[in-house]
């Protein structure tokens, strides 16, 4: 018998063992021991977004989501079993109650998340699950986050980057009743029966089909599909920032940062601080501490200046053309603070197109990788990994 076959007859038969275990398993409280106490520190989101082991795999990936755990919200009936919500008599939605840091994630991503990793316009469930039990809603905690959440599906409505009208209810949240133990983290416990589940249902194939690798980037932060979130993700990242005075500036600033960031000057090369620093870590903008550039892209451009093969992340940094040496360059400017950084030149290593992001290094603060944890950085720990 072909290797293949083999593999494939077993997971046929985890999927079968699985399914008759589930089916068999009483559904009790004791069986629901997710320790909500340890959490309540964090904020909370509540999403229905179909299957719960689905939505709960994808929030988990998030950074700044501390926990997701999987249960019931909507219906009338007390500590109802997984059998009672799947059989549509309760009201109850299966949902995942999303535990997070507001410091790292914004409300306001986690929605882009979840529009991107679910079918908005199906009135009917999600996928393969059918029925009202897997409709998608969101149940808000506050008056911001009904405010957020109704003016995040206004946007993305109106952006014509869906092919029908969203269907998704915005409702108050209700009690939420955890899940049974074995459909806590499911996908970790169990991960061919999800992964064929998953592929099966066809969630997949459709995030691939409307949103392309975007979804992913919307998932590490990367890509906003709402202006609404890119706002919140900016202001996230830099703690919610507001631009000192001119005044406070130059209290704030070394004359030769004053000088660079806000006047447009330039530093002389080779006598800055770190155009040849090798060390591991981020440089934030020295006046709001936004992050800007990782060493991991830093790279000896020779020219006595800090050069980049690109932002650490997309949308830190704008662009502006920049005719004062009579001769067109593409300035860059931090995103919140509006701190010049230098220029976009075109002497760059040719397997990056020639891009050579050459930056002031009065612009800049250095924070080494070791001193990243347990602060709002932390997340980029992971480009060192």
């Amino acid at each position: 018998m072909k290797y293949s076959t083999l593999v494939l007859i077993a997971v046929v038969l985890a999927i079968i063992v699985t399914y008759y275990w589930h089916q068999n398993r009483k559904s009790n409280t004791s069986e629901r021991h997710t320790d909500i106490k340890a959490l309540n520190k964090y904020a909370v989101a509540t999403f229905a977004g179909g299957c719960f082991w689905c939505t709960e795999s994808d929030f988990e990936k998030v950074d700044g989501v501390v926990d997701a755990v999987s249960g019931y919200i909507g219906g009338t009936v007390e500590n109802p079993t997984y059998h009672q919500v799947g059989s549509g008599t309760t009201g109850h939605r299966e949902a995942s109650q999303v535990y997070y840091d507001p410091s790292v994630v914004s409300y306001a991503q986690l929605l882009d998340v979840f529009w991107t990793h679910i079918n908005p316009t199906d009135a009917d469930g999600q996928f393969a699950d059918r029925g009202e039990q897997y409709s998608t809603a969101i149940f808000y905690h506050n008056d911001e986050q009904k405010e957020m959440a109704i003016e995040s599906k206004r946007q993305l409505q109106e952006s014509g980057k869906l092919p029908a009208d969203i269907v998704t209810k915005i409702l108050p949240a209700t009690d939420f009743y955890i899940a049974e133990d074995y459909h806590q983290d499911y996908h970790k416990k169990n991960p061919l029966p999800y992964k064929y589940y998953r592929n099966g249902s066809g969630r997949d194939k459709y995030i691939k089909e409307q949103w392309g690798d975007i979804a992913e980037r919307v998932l590490h932060k990367q890509e906003c599909i709402t202006s609404l979130c890119e706002e919140h993700r900016l202001n996230v990242s830099t703690g919610g920032f507001v631009k000192p005075s001119d005044e406070e500036l130059k209290k704030m600033l070394t004359p030769l940062q004053y000088k660079v960031t806000q006047q447009e000057g330039t530093e002389r090369p080779f006598h800055n601080e770190y155009w040849d620093n090798h060390k591991e870590g981020i440089y934030v903008d020295i006046v709001s501490g936004e992050p800007l550039f990782s060493s991991t892209d830093k790279f000896d451009s020779g020219t006595g200046w800090p050069s980049f093969l690109k932002p650490i992340e997309p949308g830190v940094v704008t662009e502006r053309d920049d005719y004062k040496l009579l001769q067109k360059r593409i300035e860059i400017r931090s995103k919140i603070a509006d701190s010049h950084l230098g220029h976009i030149i075109m002497d760059g290593p040719e397997s990056n197109n020639y891009v050579r992001y050459c930056m002031n290094s009065a612009s800049l603060k250095f924070i080494p990788k070791e001193k990243l944890k347990n602060t709002k950085y932390e997340r980029f720990l992971k480009l060192f990994e």
